[in-house]
């Protein structure tokens, strides 16, 4: 078995836990290649010495690299990195919680010598996730231009609202005026889609979901659509420029330029551990069931 390791910030509160990880791979002799990234973040807390490691920095190296996991040590937005670097290599990725929330990242560091255990084991299950796919002909984002929670359209300035131009299939399904629009995946359905009032969509449902952001029409409301449907969308705006967001990262789009956004032609594994499932997360992670009637 061999393992690919990611993270960009190790935090000193996290040191001891993730020194363990490392031990515990060489106590279990599983071969790891290390992120550049995160051999500079560990290096920086002398955390470890490395010996016979092999390092990686992008998707070509993964791809002759020939792991079988990735272990992506940080936050959601670190889990969110990863898909860039796996992209259609089928590589499941498992995220070891050094962050805050943790929809993704969702095992904590207490758990990573049974998380680690579960894997050598293979007491674990994969779960695949839907992406979505940005084209446009400004060729925004190059050929990272995938993201496993949202593409959000928004204004680049703070006065007024932007007309959104949305299309479904050909068909004109609405004008939103508006501070921006979020389509989510049902992975992303609990993430920037939640905060304005979208649905929780289960993993696997088959949906992406069309969430406006501070519209001035109120009759105006989230909309779930299939996830095969093609999205064309143009924006208007007094403003020159607004801004074009792929889950972190963003770029500025012209006025009138077309976006396309539809399903990607592959799709995320997810791992989940033996104690794991999205229900758990969400109870656990929105603290439901907290509500002093329960007791």
């Amino acid at each position: 078995m061999k393992i690919a390791l990611y993270g960009k910030k190790i935090e000193p509160k996290d040191v001891s836990k993730i020194q363990e990880l490392f031990t515990l791979l060489q106590k279990e002799r599983i071969q790891y290649i290390v992120h550049r990234q995160l051999e500079a973040s560990v290096k920086k807390h002398s955390l470890i010495t490395f010996e016979s490691v092999d390092y990686y920095n992008s998707y070509d190296d993964l791809k002759t690299s020939g792991v079988s996991f990735l272990l992506s040590i940080g936050g959601d937005g670190t889990f969110l990195d990863t898909i860039l670097l796996v992209r259609d290599l089928k590589i499941p990725i498992l995220g070891i919680n050094t962050g805050r929330l943790g929809f993704l990242s969702n095992t904590p560091t207490s758990e990573i010598k049974s998380a680690v255990n579960d894997i050598i084991t293979g007491s674990y299950s994969t779960q695949e996730r839907s992406l979505l796919r940005l084209d446009s002909s400004e060729n925004h984002f190059g050929n990272d231009n995938h993201a496993l929670n949202e593409i959000s359209i928004l204004k680049s300035d703070s006065s007024s609202m932007i007309t959104i131009h949305t299309e479904l299939n050909g068909t004109h399904l609405n004008s939103y005026w508006t501070d921006g629009l979020i389509i989510s995946t049902a992975t992303g359905s609990t993430a920037y889609s939640l905060s304005c009032g979208g649905p929780i969509m289960m993993p696997g449902s088959g949906n992406f979901v069309i969430t406006p952001i501070a519209p001035h029409n109120l009759n105006v409301r989230p909309i779930v659509i299939d996830d095969d449907a093609v999205l064309k969308i143009v924006v208007e705006s007094r403003a020159k420029k607004n801004l074009v967001a792929m889950d972190s990262r963003s770029e500025e789009m012209k006025n009138g330029e077309v976006l396309t956004i539809q399903k990607a032609d592959y799709k995320i594994s997810i791992v989940q551990l033996q104690n794991q499932s999205f229900v758990n997360s969400l109870r656990n992670k929105l603290n439901w069931g907290l509500d002093q009637r329960n007791s």
